[in-house]
């Protein structure tokens, strides 16, 4: 590592960006979106229809298959208070999965909006869910940062809280948006091949695709490979601190199937990736190999990659490597997936391990996502912006995409 990132400085990472330039909807055919191309620092324009034009025949492709739950809950208190509730990530119990299939109880670590009028008490809603008539009620437990412990219970054994947020839940879109959820966020809110249900925030790169554009990269003879991360709402959370240090990076659940690692192996450990999600994903399996070559018999919990983790000093290994000691991990354990968490923070000095190429949309100002290009492109981040910004492209979530091949 050339420098320590720590001490980089935020504020070298802003650039005017005016309201009327963050896409406030998404276009009404999600692939004819425009696509700034950027090969080794040249900077074209197309169309995003036109993304296997510049992908190599047999490369890989990855994709966060993740699907934004209805996270939002409204309740009002009997003073007429409106108190907002929104389930970050599940405690009791912690599994995603399992808890969306909580039958009456489930605890989930949560954000509060007008928490001053939320001193103590339980909060209910009436509701019906799948023809049944319920009490949704909300109990606030311990505070943990800026989040709180709530526990939810209703009174029927039918229905499930995944069944609940369904009803009555509302998609969270960002904030940055400035405008209230409407129906149609329900769809185009979601890449056409979310699966898995856990995220707070979109993948957003992937929503430019469509069932055309995936078959005109099949046809190209591109493998296409899937994998989870469940992106939390700290992807909007702002640094706040003058260097990067002081920035805390959320914590994000991954599962990667033996399967995508084995592909990842076959194709000497390199992938184009889809989103600063699947990025941020595929560099971690990276590190979670250097400490399995280290620790063969590392736990799950072990195996998360602390914020800072990748600048420490080890000995390097080859990309392929780090994911076969990840394989043998899954073979050792009898398991099908790698499921474990990140809080990796890419910012520049940071040596990418895996991903080669990168599909993403333009990021805000003095955020994360914006040092993770920066780390990509070797600090040549204000070519692609000022080109987008003189030429008319759409930003943030709802915006238009870009192709980084450095």
């Amino acid at each position: 590592m050339k420098e320590n990132p720590k001490h980089i400085h935020i504020s070298e990472y802003n650039y005017p960006l005016p309201d009327e330039r963050i896409a406030k909807f998404p276009l009404p055919v999600r692939d004819q979106s425009k696509l700034l191309v950027y090969r080794h620092g040249e900077v074209t324009e197309d169309t995003f229809t036109s993304l296997p034009e510049y992908l190599p025949k047999g490369s890989l492709m990855i994709f966060n298959n993740t699907k934004v739950i209805q996270a939002r809950l409204h309740f009002r208190k009997e003073t007429g208070a409106l108190i907002e509730v929104f389930c970050l990530e599940p405690i009791q119990p912690n599994d995603y999965v399992l808890n969306f299939q909580q039958t009456e109880h489930a605890a989930w670590l949560c954000m509060i909006g007008n928490l001053k009028k939320w001193k103590d008490g339980t909060l209910k809603r009436e509701m019906t869910v799948k023809g049944f008539p319920i009490t949704l009620t909300a109990t606030r437990g311990e505070c943990k940062g800026t989040s709180h412990w709530v526990d939810f219970a209703w009174n029927n054994p039918e229905v499930t809280f995944a069944d609940i947020l369904e009803v009555f839940g509302e998609l969270p879109i960002p904030p940055y948006l400035n405008r209230n959820t409407e129906e149609s966020d329900k769809e185009t809110y979601q890449t056409v091949y979310s699966k898995i249900k856990g995220s707070v925030a979109a993948p957003t790169a992937g929503l430019h695709f469509t069932p055309r554009v995936l078959e005109a990269l099949q046809e190209k003879g591109i493998d296409l490979e899937e994998l989870t991360l469940h992106v939390g709402a700290g992807t909007f959370k702002p640094v706040k601190s003058e260097e990067i240090e002081g920035h805390e990076m959320h914590t994000e659940y991954i599962s990667v199937n033996r399967n995508t690692i084995k592909k990842l192996i076959d194709h000497d450990g390199c992938a184009i990736a889809v989103g600063t999600t699947s990025v941020r994903t595929l560099e971690s399996l990276y590190h979670i190999g250097v400490t399995l070559a280290d620790h063969p018999d590392a736990t799950e919990q072990k195996l998360h990659v602390r914020q800072w983790q990748p600048y420490e000093k080890y000995d390097q290994i080859p990309p392929v490597v780090a994911l076969q000691k990840i394989l043998g991990y899954l073979d050792r354990n009898g398991l099908e997936a790698l499921h474990t968490s990140t809080q990796i923070i890419i910012a520049p000095g940071y040596q990418y391990k895996i991903v080669k190429a990168m599909v993403t949309n333009f990021h805000q100002p003095q955020s994360t996502l914006l040092l993770l290009v920066s780390a990509f492109l070797k600090g040549n981040w204000r070519t692609i912006y000022d080109y987008a910004l003189s030429h008319d492209f759409r930003f943030l979530s709802y915006g238009d995409s870009s192709l980084l091949i450095p």
